[in-house]
């Protein structure tokens, strides 16, 4: 068998390009203690996208989704407060979500929010569930048009207001690349505001339709990231951007360095993990087009942009598409805890090979 170090980069590699492969890590002891470490504290959380069909053409409800999370053993669950359409945590009233908190905390499962706005009255009505569930944190993204000094000027202003939401409530906003903006600008804004309440949420394949490399966003978002989303995308070259489609995790159409970047996620944080909740939004099927431009100048027009929401496709049915889902889900955390069980396995087998050198001396 190969030494653990070289089946350690062997793992990390797909994907990656040259000068990414060649900034991989040694895996030392020390290096292999941390990961294993980061891996047995490793907060998988489900994500109510990853079930949107069933929640939005069919019958599911936010519990499906407590229900999918506790039989996989996750962490907690990521919801928006729009999934489920009428059965959605917005639409319940004050004793159906304290039903609903009760049920997550007789799971033992921990509850993100999530919303597609920085405005205000749909931030508002998300801060007054949030307090009615006990939820601490809450995910959120803008969907201004305009030219992008205009844009990025609108979303300070919004996030300096949330800062003050977040002091007044207890909680934590995670800000969203979410396809039109870059990880350079969105650093730019939570680096200027320098709240501690305020923190990125990284998504795997948003980066692409920003005209980005998945590493090179991730890097730049690194300091803030509290949360990130999870899921494999198929990258589409569209003139001089790119659009990209869902596809299951770790297949072969997945363009993603999937595992490096779960790995760079692990290690975030000096003594104790930085990323509170690794989402898994399996988003088989979904469309998202090129929205940066390599030749767009130095202030683009950002288009306006609806809530992202994937249909039924072309040649599906509704009923196919129902069946189908959960077990994308499901083969989504089967994948990960696949990758994160090799990765451990090899930091373990690192620590074994070391100690037996050590005694044959």
């Amino acid at each position: 068998m190969p030494p653990a170090d070289t089946r350690f980069q062997e793992l990390l590699k797909p994907r990656l390009n040259e000068e990414e492969i060649d900034s991989l890590p040694q895996l030392t002891d020390g290096l292999a203690r941390t990961l294993i470490d980061r891996i047995d504290g490793a907060r998988l959380f489900g994500h109510a996208y990853a079930l949107l069909g069933n929640l939005t053409y069919g019958n599911f409800s936010p519990d499906d989704v407590l229900d999918f999370a506790h039989r996989h053993g996750l962490a907690g669950v990521c919801i928006h407060v729009l999934d489920g359409e009428e059965r959605s945590l917005g639409r319940m009233s004050d004793d159906r979500l304290r039903q609903f908190a009760d049920r997550a905390r007789s799971l033992r499962l921990s509850t993100h929010l999530e919303i597609s706005t920085t405005a205000r009255a749909d931030v508002e009505e998300a801060v007054r569930i949030a307090g009615i569930l006990g939820v601490e944190n809450i995910r959120v993204y803008s969907r201004f048009e305009g030219a992008l000094s205009d844009v990025l000027t609108r979303i300070e202003e919004d996030l300096r207001w949330l800062a003050e939401l977040a002091d007044e409530y207890g909680l934590h906003f995670s800000f969203e690349q979410h396809e039109e903006l870059r990880s350079t600008e969105i650093a730019g804004l939570l680096r200027r505001i320098s709240h501690p309440r305020l923190h990125a949420m990284f998504d795997f394949g948003n980066m692409i339709n920003a005209c980005e490399r998945p590493m090179d966003a991730l890097s730049t978002l690194a300091p803030h990231i509290l949360q990130a989303h999870l899921k494999g995308v198929h990258i589409l070259p569209e003139g001089d951007g790119y659009g990209h489609r869902g596809v299951l995790q770790g297949s072969p159409d997945d363009d993603l360095p999937g595992a490096r970047m779960l790995f760079e996620l692990l290690m975030l944080g000096e003594d104790e993990p930085q990323v509170i909740a690794l989402a898994l939004e399996q988003e088989n099927l979904y469309y998202a087009p090129a929205f940066r431009h390599a030749g767009e100048g130095e202030d683009p027009f950002i288009p306006y942009r609806d809530f992202s929401t994937t249909g039924i496709p072309a040649g599906w049915t509704k009923e196919e598409l129902l069946a189908a889902e959960p077990g994308w889900a499901d083969d989504q955390v089967k994948y990960v805890k696949g990758l994160l069980a090799s990765l451990r396995d090899i930091a373990v087998s690192q620590l074994e090979s070391n100690k037996s050198l050590e005694g044959a001396r």
